[in-house]
């Protein structure tokens, strides 16, 4: 008895007719009429009773269909558990982050997935929210960190909040401390500073563009248009001063001053994105997991 003549025996069972199994199962019609034989022969006894234009079940087809269909659908949990494991060899998770997250939150948990699965290839974008909730919709992400809210929220996406970071003033420790000396920083009182500021399309630009409208002023920039690097770079050299998340500043803090902002204060929300109609691999969600329990 073989594993086809199986596959073949349910379609025509549940087809009731020869041809339009034989087109289920992508093969020719006598192919499939002769392993149907074949496999009456292995067992001694009619499957079908074949009359033109109606296919019944005999008694033995009757007590065959509901081992057959175990059998098969056994087959394939075979197979899907073994391309896990597979996926957790040898696969790969694309995954996008804003640059901030890339900066300050993933290098941790990268290594540790590394560490514990060396055959995965980790395929790292970095881009705006907006830019990813794009990629992740069309197929090109299996996992997105982005920023909430998102820009243009899509109930093709699943999102789940990972972490809510506060935001802290970086400056450069040979410049005067913002906020006139004190340990925090109001928001209010950014309008005397000038703002080395991120690149249109940056999260961190929006937010910050938006706290200080918010307190009725416009932003005065130093310098505008770098990613999260230049932008530390910028500060360090005394072109003035930004807005970032704190976890970045802890990463980066060398030549660096750290000022927290003052209650309410700044903060943004990180969360993990996927689409809701496709689940994620076997490796994204080992990913997934590492990440909510960093």
């Amino acid at each position: 008895m073989q594993f086809q003549q199986l596959q073949y025996f349910v379609a025509v069972a549940e087809a009731r007719h020869f041809t339009r199994a034989a087109d289920l199962v992508h093969v020719a019609q006598p192919s499939l009429s002769q392993q149907i034989k074949a496999l009456e022969r292995e067992l001694g006894a009619d499957l079908f009773l074949r009359a033109r234009g109606n296919i019944t079940l005999t008694a033995a087809g009757e007590a065959l269909l509901p081992l057959a269909r175990r059998i098969l659908a056994d087959a394939e949990t075979a197979r899907h558990e073994v391309q896990e494991l597979v996926q957790l060899r040898a696969g790969r998770v694309r995954l996008g982050a804003t640059p901030s997250v890339c900066t300050g939150l993933l290098p941790d948990v990268l290594r540790a997935f590394h560490d514990r699965y060396p055959g995965v290839r980790l395929l790292i974008e970095e881009g705006g929210s907006h830019d990813l909730v794009r990629e992740l919709a069309r197929g090109a992400l299996d996992l997105a960190l982005v920023v909430l809210p998102l820009p243009s929220p899509s109930p093709a996406l699943t999102t789940v909040e990972l972490l809510r970071e506060d935001l802290v003033v970086v400056s450069s420790p040979e410049a005067p401390r913002p906020g006139a000396g004190r340990r925090a920083v109001r928001v209010a009182e950014l309008e005397g500073e000038r703002l080395v500021m991120f690149r249109h399309g940056y999260d961190l630009r929006e937010l910050t563009v938006a706290a200080c409208r918010a307190e009725g002023f416009e932003p005065d920039f130093a310098v505008e248009g770098g990613e999260m690097d230049a932008v530390l770079g910028f500060v360090r050299a005394g072109l003035g001063v930004a807005v970032v998340p704190r976890m970045v500043a802890a990463r980066s803090g060398r030549g660096l001053r750290v000022t927290p902002l003052a209650p309410p204060g700044l903060h943004r929300t990180i969360a993990l994105a996927h689409r809701s109609d496709v689940a994620p691999p076997r490796a994204a969600r080992e990913l997934q997991r590492m990440l909510f329990e960093r």
